[in-house]
């Protein structure tokens, strides 16, 4: 009963983990496809340049996540992979060292050495090396980093997060295209504030707040520069 449960909370904090980096992900897609269309469009009256940059925004976003993520989890990977081989190593050529080395682990959380030798060698008898995978590097055999999944994840993740500063910007009309824009990217940076802010166990308004803070303010500063820009070229 107690290992069932133990693996049914690894896979939800697992899944939690990649909620989590999805959510981010949306929100990074918002602030950076909004703060781009935004600084066009105080550039410009051009609908067809406000497309093509947030177009070029949103695929240029989407592609960077999931190139740098998959850059950053194949990395991760080969770490792992080098530390499963080496402790497969080292219970095949040196089981009695690994089982002392197993032991300290616990000892240096705080486990008197005689409990700690006695629940690894309990852990040893029943999965060696995932036991040492898990007290030495807090790995899993059976759960390492995927690199393709996590840049597919990025990619989409940005794109729907995208998608809502650069349909609102594109679809409305041109008297009420600033306003509708900040409104659709104010209700998704909410959302993006308070599922991160859920999922990690912090003050929902706190994190709400400072997402939108943050990202309307990125809004406003390329707004200004757009302005700024623009005008010196016209």
């Amino acid at each position: 009963m107690t290992d069932d449960k133990s693996s049914q909370k690894t896979v939800s904090s697992a899944a939690l983990n990649r909620l989590r980096a999805a959510v981010l992900g949306a929100n990074d897609g918002i602030v950076s496809t909004s703060s781009v269309v935004m600084g066009v469009a105080a550039a410009t009256n051009s609908r067809s340049a406000v497309f093509t940059a947030g177009m070029a925004a949103l695929v240029a976003g989407a592609l960077s996540m999931a190139v740098g993520e998959y850059v950053s989890v194949s990395s991760q990977s080969d770490a792992e992979k080098v530390y499963i081989e080496k402790e497969r190593r080292q219970l095949s050529n040196d089981p009695d060292a690994a089982l002392e080395e197993l032991a300290q682990a616990y000892v240096e959380r705080g486990v008197n050495h005689d409990t700690a030798l006695q629940v690894a060698t309990e852990l040893t008898a029943k999965d060696a090396l995932k036991a040492h995978l898990n007290a030495e590097f807090n790995i899993d055999e059976e759960d390492t980093s995927n690199p393709m999944h996590a840049a597919v994840a990025s990619l989409l993740a940005f794109t729907v997060g995208g998608l809502v500063p650069f349909l609102a910007t594109i679809l409305s009309p041109d008297t009420s295209q600033l306003y509708i824009t900040v409104a659709a990217v104010f209700v998704g940076l909410l959302f993006t504030g308070y599922y991160s802010a859920t999922m990690g166990g912090a003050s929902r308004r706190r994190a709400m707040a400072r997402v939108v803070a943050g990202g309307l303010l990125a809004m406003l500063i390329t707004y200004i520069v757009g302005k700024l820009f623009g005008a010196a070229v016209s």
